[in-house]
């Protein structure tokens, strides 16, 4: 993974403010935030490079898909990593649309296995980084 000189030395504001799913200030507070802060949300978070290759993936979400950090970082996340999410509804927004801030009702197929969740897609034309939230349906 290449470091991003960006999400270097800061941290997320504390969960009460910014560090909410959906707190209309959580993409500055993600694209902001170092690596521990990352980790800390309560909630899924995946930060994508523009075309979908995975630059971070946080402790909750390898906790919740089983998937080590280490096993997704630099491949594909709507081809490689979660397949199920290379659609219309996820993908095809991330890739296609300028600018994103959507909540959606969502279920992950991930071995087999129905999920409900609900899923924030979150991008601007500013970063480098666009950014996946993942809340178990029912939190």
């Amino acid at each position: 993974m290449h470091a991003n000189p960006k999400l270097a030395g800061s941290s997320l504001p504390a969960p009460d403010r910014a560090g909410s799913f959906s707190d209309p200030e959580l993409f500055d507070a993600l694209d902001g935030s170092d690596e521990a802060a990352f980790n800390q949300l309560e909630f899924g978070a995946i930060a994508l490079r523009k075309g979908g290759m995975v630059e971070r993936y946080n402790d909750v979400e390898a906790r919740w898909s089983g998937l080590r950090p280490e096993s997704v970082i630099g491949k594909n996340f709507f081809t490689q990593v979660a397949p199920c999410t290379n659609n219309e509804i996820v993908a095809a927004r991330f890739l296609t649309e300028y600018r994103l801030d959507r909540v959606v009702e969502y279920v992950f197929t991930y071995r087999m296995i129905l999920t409900r969740v609900r899923l924030r897609l979150l991008k601007r034309p500013s970063s480098p980084l666009m950014y996946l939230l993942v809340k178990l349906d029912g939190e």
